[in-house]
């Protein structure tokens, strides 16, 4: 697993920058997505939320919470408790304040936690979600097998990631975008210079398709499918714990 840092001159872990960066672009981040993104992870996050609705859950973990965008979104579920989690405080501190918007305090807790140490018991959740925050994990196997100790069984886990398109001209136009294009919008409308570059890196090494699937069969998931986005940008990928 390749150790894409967001501050090569640091020296903290990766866990610890990662940290830091997302409390630096806190404020920006959701502006600045939907422009990178050009609002397609707006039906993304959608795609996500119909896949979870189908198990009917009680209880949601949405990890990797960020500003809280899939953890609202969740609330169009029959889902009693939302749980955001995120290792950023200043990305919490957004999402908790678009969730007071919302009046939806009652359904979504936002928790500051690591993804890699979970602050809850065994077997607590009927559905857990990760959007976009899978490639930010330390140790991606710790992190994989601490949503599948907190998830109870016959319970779905549904990933939003990154991923590299495999087919012409895709591929290349992917390639180009996400070496120049990203980062320069990144440099031009954000105060840290070095996030979207590091956003751009760490998905074009993550592992995705089939190799995730591996990963997460490892680790113990079964029923893995995975279901490329708009040309293989993206891919949701969805299992249950036996």
């Amino acid at each position: 697993m390749s150790k894409v840092k967001p501050y090569k001159d640091s020296g903290l872990g990766k866990k610890q920058q990662v940290t830091k960066m997302f409390d630096n672009i806190s404020k920006e981040y959701d502006g600045l997505n939907r422009v990178i993104s050009f609002g397609i992870d707006v039906k993304w996050r959608k795609r996500v939320v119909a896949i979870v609705a189908k198990s009917n859950p009680e209880m949601v973990l949405d990890i990797a919470t960020g500003t809280g965008d899939l953890a609202i979104n969740l609330a169009n579920t029959n889902a009693k408790k939302i749980v955001g989690l995120d290792i950023s405080d200043g990305m919490l501190e957004v999402g908790r304040q678009k969730i007071n918007a919302k009046n939806l305090d009652d359904k979504i807790t936002m928790v500051l936690g690591d993804s890699e140490n979970l602050p809850f018991e065994d077997n607590t959740f009927d559905a857990i979600t990760v959007a976009f925050g899978v490639r930010n994990f330390e140790t991606l196997e710790k992190g994989l097998a601490e949503i599948f100790r907190v998830l109870k069984p016959g319970g779905v886990f549904v990933i939003l990631e990154t991923s590299v398109p495999t087919k012409t001209p895709f591929k290349q136009g992917y390639r180009f975008y996400t070496k120049f294009i990203l980062p320069t919008i990144g440099k031009l409308f954000s105060k840290d210079r070095s996030a979207y570059s590091y956003l751009s890196e760490s998905a074009s090494v993550f592992p995705f398709g089939e190799a995730l699937n591996n990963i997460l069969r490892k680790i113990g998931f079964i029923n893995v499918i995975d279901q490329p986005q708009t040309y293989g940008v993206a891919t949701i990928y969805s299992a249950t714990k036996a």
